[in-house]
């Protein structure tokens, strides 16, 4: 890992606010997945990407929701670094993420991103 780089996933890089996220649905550009909805919006001198999780009851009981809100979470801090600045993301995770593994989920978090143009890679 270089030196200088933090991989902690602080709350203040995660958006919180019901309206934060309705921004995002409403005016950002939303990329389907089989496992997962990434919406990003550009916002104007936001600094570092924040990125929000929605996993609904549809997912299973709270153990398999809060499993596939620790997976994504732990996607996106891995590949924090590599997220443009300004921006703001959302992730709907779907039915089928709940039975996905891990390797799974994160590959389709990569090939959405490139998707969407989120990557400065």
């Amino acid at each position: 890992m270089p030196e200088g780089r933090v991989l902690s996933f602080a709350k203040s890089q995660r958006l919180t606010r019901a309206s934060e996220f309705e921004r995002v649905k409403q005016e950002g550009c939303a990329q389907r997945g089989k496992l997962m909805l990434l919406a990003a919006l550009t916002v104007q001198n936001a600094g570092a990407s924040r990125t929000g999780f929605v996993t609904t009851r549809r997912l299973g009981n709270a153990t398999v929701r809060n499993r596939v809100r620790r997976r994504l979470r732990e996607i996106v801090r891995q590949h924090q670094h590599d997220l443009r600045r300004d921006f703001w993301i959302v992730i709907i995770a779907r039915r089928d993420a709940a039975d996905a593994s891990y390797r799974v989920l994160e590959d389709e978090w990569l090939r959405l991103a490139k998707r969407a143009s989120i990557l400065a890679l």
